[in-house]
């Protein structure tokens, strides 16, 4: 019996009896005096249950002052801990910038008392599960103090917000739609009143936001998905092109197995190679993801965007002159 297991059935004696003795309790677990009272003291000082012990007649009970209280992990399998445990890992590595310092934190804790009392030690679940971040941008938390009450209050929100593209900043009235979670940082989906669309702002480009009073436009779902999310990427765009990338053998198995867009098609060719279809509508991510691949990428089509990659890869070999 696993003491997720027994933890089960302590709660369910205690909760359905006044008081329950010792020894009734270790009568029905069928362990040692010591493994019991190691259970209880974890029951109370880990999963924070308020059990009360009357020393007079060695009786547990739940204290019904206290407010009801929930015992995480008593249901779960072993699966659904180790689930869990990578779950308090992704939390950790989520906090790292203090967006929800104060409402995970504890949440953290309790999480890791279940697993830390279920399996094996903090330290243990630390040092072999870890999730990593590559650039990352840093954000002002607090910004979303704001940015979270628009949403579920549905008001307006003037920002005022840094173009990385040029440097330049603008003072923005938008209507908050969503934020999106995409490559390690933040994105607030919005309407722009300023230029009458649509647009996905990096809430690590807005420098300073303030709630307003007035009523933030509705987008209906469809629309946000149709301007938001048919290109590829985070970048919106009207106009909707296809992109034909060939991949080498080399990284033919590799590429077939990645999830580019959820239309993408793709195929393997004669050769070996792999031919990739998706969609776009500006180009800035999708260029630097065939960047990426280097020679092992070819872009068949369409000419525009063939022409852009191979305007940078021979620009990118002159910066290395006669080498």
């Amino acid at each position: 019996m696993t003491k997720s297991e027994r933890f089960g059935i302590i709660e369910r004696m205690l909760l359905s009896r006044r008081s329950v003795s010792f020894a009734d309790m270790q009568q029905r677990l069928e362990v040692s005096r010591a493994t019991l009272h190691r259970d209880l003291r974890d029951l109370r000082e880990r999963m924070q249950v308020p059990i009360v012990c009357d020393h007079d007649t060695s009786t547990y009970r739940i204290d019904s002052s206290v407010e009801r209280y929930e015992l995480p992990g008593v249901w779960f399998s072993a699966g659904e801990i180790h689930a869990l445990l990578s779950m308090q890992q992704l939390l950790a590595a989520f906090d790292a910038g203090g967006l929800l310092a104060e409402h995970v934190g504890p949440l953290r804790q309790r999480l890791l008392g279940m697993l830390e009392s279920a399996t094996d030690s903090a330290d243990d679940i630390a040092r072999r599960i870890r999730i990593l971040s590559a650039a990352a941008r840093p954000y002002a938390p607090q910004h979303f103090q704001h940015i979270a009450a628009a949403l579920m209050e549905r008001r307006r929100l003037s920002i005022e917000y840094v173009a990385r593209s040029k440097g330049d900043t603008s003072q923005r009235e938008i209507s908050p739609q969503r934020l999106t979670h995409y490559r390690d940082n933040w994105y607030l989906d919005a309407w722009c009143h300023l230029r009458n669309e649509l647009r996905s702002f990096a809430v690590d480009a807005i420098k300073t936001v303030k709630t307003m009073d007035a009523a933030a436009r509705d987008i209906p779902e469809d629309e946000l998905d149709a301007a938001l999310g048919a290109g590829y990427g985070i970048f919106a765009g009207a106009e909707v092109q296809w992109a034909t990338l060939v991949f080498t053998p080399d990284r033919a198995r590799w590429v077939a197995a990645e999830h580019w867009h959820p239309e993408q098609q793709g195929g393997f060719l004669d050769d070996g190679s792999y031919q990739l279809r998706l969609p776009y509508s500006n180009d800035p991510e999708l260029i630097m993801d065939i960047l990426k691949y280097g020679p092992d990428c070819q872009v068949v089509g369409p000419a525009g965007l063939r022409e852009k990659v191979v305007v940078l890869l021979k620009a990118a070999v002159g910066r290395y002159g006669d080498e």
